[in-house]
């Protein structure tokens, strides 16, 4: 019996050491490191020798970079995003342009050369920009001319670090020799080997596990128990390039401009009939000058006497130059599209300003389209270097800002101009689909404060209207005519309106319906109206009050505006 007995122990035992052999394979393949490496190129979704990934700051983002010819360059769109707006692509001329507080630099596509308005040139030795089918690229090199970043470059896989802000960061030490990993854990695929006392980035802290940067902008896992010595670090900032100051020619009184609809050369002849009902008035700004041609010539009816007769009431002159008033003889876009006729348009305002003594500019172009948004704001990065030589207050009329406007670059206006003006108006205007206010309370209020997010206050000014709309609705079919509030307050005396506080509108509206059942609306502007929008202005703090326009206001409102522009 014993003898059957003993085989059968050993059989049993054999069991269980080869189930115990297994099972340490089994713990052991899932608790041993994994050796594989992971494939770089497939990391970094490299495509080609020419394509770089890029990692801006702490984070691996869409956009690539380019490698051709030993440098470095990043789509014109990206620049703009991620580093400088300022640049402008000239694609009617085939330039680049890049405007400083007092000069112009304009580099042609393709080439390794640039010249600036004042006569300077260089060759910079490498191409500035040049075209990828239809990708148009910008040396990184030339960016950093005006911009401060740096950028570190990284070969097998291609791969460059860009940084553009020097917060602080948390670091740590490695421990001892170890790997980082695609994803935390042990079998992750190994991104690159790493050595006792490299420094890395902490980015985000797990469990057992740390995402962070290595020194060659690799961004993967490493065990916490690898790292030691954590702390913070103040990275130094780069400032290769200190940017021209842009000074401002803003006053340090309230301004209170009238907008002076001339309407001809005889207009001049009605400033002091206009003039003399008003209070305060310390500008005036006429309807002087219009573009007219493709070419940037302008139409002017400006006078010298008549700036001599505001000069001599204490009051400054600012002319005003539109883009609406000059015929159908031209296109916006294709003036502030070529450097050519944005240069001649230029001359031509400062010019006649000059020559007739006036003391600024008012720029009041409308309608531009938003794929010509950056071409306008070129027109007024270049438009106030030109004041600011001459000594001209420089300022720009605005709608007031909503997202589908916002093209129009409120904070760059806001940096290079003197004065931004909120046309604080026209929230229903003739086109509109249902009859209401020109200008409620809220609209103005939301101009100014949606305005400030991107002005300093002591550069905006708000424009309130002069007039109002009558709006007439029959058959269904609605219309409107606008009037001056002198007009305005006849037809409600003709008509007997009994005209109602509209508090949501901030305004007194009334109603009536004709014999042939049209329906007869109006939001009036009166002294009460505007002076709701300056307890808006006088609780913004911006820096005064503009209308339009004199002539069509009753005497009442003065004294509401008097009273502000005295505070």
């Amino acid at each position: 019996m014993k003898k059957k007995v003993i085989p059968a122990i050993i059989i049993i035992a054999l069991i269980f050491i080869i189930g115990g052999i297994y099972a340490l394979q089994i713990v052991y393949q899932h608790y041993s490191y994994s050796n594989e490496k992971a494939d770089l190129n497939e990391y970094f979704d490299i495509s080609g020798d020419s394509d770089v990934a890029i990692i801006l700051g702490n984070e691996r983002i869409g956009e690539r970079a380019f490698l051709l010819d030993d440098t470095y360059y990043m789509d014109f769109d990206s620049v703009q995003k991620y580093l400088n707006d300022r640049f402008y692509y000239g694609q009617a001329d085939g330039t680049l342009v890049y405007t400083t507080a007092s000069k112009i630099i304009t580099s042609e596509i393709g080439t390794s050369t640039w010249s600036d308005s004042e006569g300077g040139s260089g060759d910079e030795g490498y191409i500035i920009s040049r075209m990828e089918g239809d990708t148009f690229l910008v040396a990184l090199d030339y960016v950093k001319k005006y911009t401060n970043f740096s950028y570190e470059a990284f070969t097998e896989p291609n791969h460059i670090q860009l940084t553009t802000s020097w917060e602080d960061q948390q670091i740590a030490t490695i421990k001892k020799n170890t790997q980082l990993r695609k994803r935390g854990g042990v079998k992750s695929e190994i991104l690159e080997e790493l050595s006792a006392g490299d420094t890395v980035v902490i980015l985000e802290e797990l469990e057992d596990w740390v995402k962070v940067k290595s020194a060659d902008s690799f961004i993967g896992y490493v065990e916490k128990k690898r790292l030691e010595n954590e702390t913070t670090f103040s990275p130094i900032p780069v400032t290769d390039y200190v940017p021209e100051e842009y000074t401002s020619l803003t006053r340090d009184h309230k301004i209170n401009l009238g907008f002076h609809n001339i309407g001809g050369y005889a207009g001049n002849e009605t400033l002091i009939a206009y003039i003399e009902n008003t209070k305060k008035i310390n500008v005036l700004c006429p309807t002087w000058f219009a573009l007219k041609d493709n070419d940037g010539n302008i139409n002017s009816i400006a006078s010298a006497a008549y700036v001599t007769s505001a000069h001599n009431m204490g009051i400054e002159v600012w002319a005003l130059v539109d883009n609406f008033t000059g015929g159908d003889g031209f296109s916006t876009s294709e003036v502030i599209t070529h450097a050519s006729s944005r240069a001649n348009f230029i001359e031509n305002v400062v010019a006649r300003t000059l020559e007739v003594g006036a003391d600024g500019v008012n720029l009041d172009f409308e309608t531009v389209a938003a794929e010509d948004g950056q071409s306008f704001v070129e027109l007024v990065r270049e438009l106030s270097i030109a004041c600011r030589k001459a000594g001209l207050v420089f300022s720009i009329d605005n709608y007031v800002p909503m997202n589908f406007n916002d093209y129009y670059d409120l904070e760059e206006q806001g940096i290079v101009a003197d004065y931004c003006i909120i046309m604080g108006y026209d929230e229903h205007y003739a086109g509109s689909a249902e009859a209401g206010s020109v200008a409620s309370l809220s609209y103005v209020e939301n101009g100014i404060i949606n305005t400030l997010k991107e002005v300093d206050p002591s550069k905006v000014i708000n424009a309130v209207p002069f007039y109002t709309r009558i709006w007439h609705t029959s058959g269904g079919v609605l219309s409107s005519e606008a009037v001056s509030m002198k007009v305005a307050k006849e037809y409600i005396s003709s008509h007997s309106i009994a005209m109602e506080w509209d508090s949501e509108a901030g305004q007194n509206y009334g109603e009536f319906t004709s014999s042939d059942g049209t329906l007869n609306q109006i939001w009036m502007e009166d002294a009460t109206s505007i002076g709701q929008k300056i307890d808006a202005m006088r609780a913004s703090g911006i820096a005064g009050i503009a209308e339009w326009a004199i002539g069509m206001e009753t005497s009442d409102v003065w004294d509401e505006i008097a009273e502000f522009v005295e505070e």
